[in-house]
């Protein structure tokens, strides 16, 4: 399941994107209003985390040009605004639910759960044998369930959803783990061995592109 975090708060906008990486979300995050409105124009999310307060638009402006446009993504608005009047304009804007600026990050959790539930349409991603439930964080192929850690369902997840591309080892780096740069430890490496193993008679699906990074491939046409 994929998040778009909009939030200018450097330090904020990172420990977002951590603690829903860690829940097994795929996210992106930008720091401008103006980014966000075409971002949200071009690609499609499951849920848009938006700050009311950013650069060059403000969240209410993007809330408001998101639905004029048919995006049907939840926005869960986040603000330093308490004023219930406020509150209404971001309801009114467009906004699925609000919260105030500080937050508990499990009250956070628990909304995007509930957020996400409501678009069972997105909840599974079926990719040949492979079916992966994004609400329960559940990964099973042929019915057998795997027994992933919260970091290999994520890392799974992010290559299933792009099968037959080749994701490079840097862009895992930076959507799974969050790393702004390459560490040149052997990270993904290992999880990557220890998802293979789990994955058993089916390891040979994730293949190794030499030099560049990793691939699921697609099924066999008839």
């Amino acid at each position: 399941m994929k998040i778009l975090v909009v939030e200018d708060n450097r330090k904020l906008a990172s420990f977002l994107a951590r603690a829903l990486t860690e829940e097994g979300y795929a996210v992106d995050v930008v720091e401008d209003g103006a980014v966000a409105r075409d971002q949200m124009a071009q690609l499609s999310y499951d849920l848009v985390i938006l700050d009311w307060m950013l650069p060059t638009v403000d969240g209410l402006a993007v809330c408001r040009n998101a639905r004029a446009v048919g995006a049907t993504a939840p926005i869960l608005m986040l603000t330093a605004r308490g004023d219930v009047l406020e509150r209404i304009a971001g309801l009114d804007a467009g906004a699925d639910d609000y919260l105030t600026k500080p937050f508990d990050l499990g009250e956070l959790l628990a909304r995007v759960r509930a957020l996400t539930r409501r678009n069972v349409g997105a909840r599974l991603l079926t990719v040949g044998r492979v079916q992966i439930d994004r609400h329960l964080h559940v990964a099973a192929i042929d019915g057998r369930r795997l027994d992933l850690t919260p970091r290999e369902f994520a890392l799974l997840h992010y290559l299933v959803e792009r099968a037959g591309q080749v994701v490079p080892r840097t862009e895992l780096l930076a959507k799974v783990w969050m790393a702004g740069f390459d560490t040149g430890s052997n990270l993904v490496e290992v999880h990557v061995k220890n998802l293979r193993s789990k994955l058993g008679a089916d390891a040979s699906t994730l293949e190794t592109v030499r030099g560049v990074g990793y691939s699921w491939s697609l099924p066999a046409c008839d």
